[in-house]
Order: structure tokens, then C-alpha cells, then sequence
């Protein structure tokens, strides 16, 4: 077997199906931060006391900071595996953008949205 340059369109498939999966569990977990920031889930305050309303505003405020980070982190994740899932329609999934050589299964199955080869990253920082 010599040298490929294109992973077959059965390997391509095999990424496609992984990288649906990983984008159905990043949505869904996109949707509970979403959720978290518009408290949609109905744990709020409104039930307890005053003394408690101004200690709990600031820790929901902390809060629904860190649910507005860990979404936007989720959404970009998103935007990844989509590209990910272009690059498979345009068979060029699993080529390193910087060597022209392919990416590792075992690296695209940890990180399937990998646009650079091990190599390559490590010559990147």
C-alpha cells in the first residue's frame, strides 16, 4: 500500500458518522448553557426571601457569566465539526493544511475537527 493522499469515501464516512454524533451531544449541551443564561429552566429566585434575593442576584449573575462563556466556547466547537463535515463532502477531510500530508486516524478520531497533523501543531507554538 503505498503512500495516500485522500482518506476512501469508507473512512470518510466512518469521521462523518463520529463527527454527527459529537455535533448532536455539542448541540444539546449548547442548548442547556443557552437555557442556564435565560434561566428557561425555572430555578430562580423569586420564591425566596429578600435577604436571600441580593446574595443569590451576584452568584446568578457569576453564573450566568460562565454559562455565557462555556456557550460561546460550545458554539465555536459547533462551527468546527461543521467545517469538519464540508471538508468530508469535499474530501479534503484529513489533510494537514500545513504539510499536505494525512492526519492521523487516531488524532482525528480524539479531535475530529483537526485541521493540522500532530507535527505540524507541535511546530505551531
Amino acid at each position: 500500500m503505498g503512500n495516500k493522499n485522500r482518506y476512501t469515501n469508507e473512512e470518510l464516512n466512518e469521521f462523518k458518522a463520529l463527527i454527527n454524533k459529537k455535533l448532536d451531544v455539542a448541540k444539546g449541551d449548547y442548548e442547556l448553557y443557552r437555557n442556564s443564561i435565560n434561566q428557561s429552566d425555572g430555578n430562580d429566585i423569586s420564591d425566596t426571601s429578600p435577604t436571600f434575593k441580593v446574595l443569590e442576584e451576584g452568584a446568578a449573575t457569576l453564573s450566568k457569566e460562565e454559562a455565557g462563556k462555556l456557550a460561546q466556547r460550545q458554539l465555536k466547537f459547533i462551527q468546527h465539526l461543521q467545517a469538519a463535515l464540508i471538508r468530508i463532502e469535499n474530501k479534503t477531510y484529513g489533510i494537514c493544511r500545513d504539510t499536505g500530508g494525512l492526519i492521523s486516524k487516531e488524532r482525528l478520531r480524539a479531535v475530529p475537527h483537526a485541521t493540522l497533523c500532530i507535527t505540524a501543531k507541535k511546530n505551531q507554538k
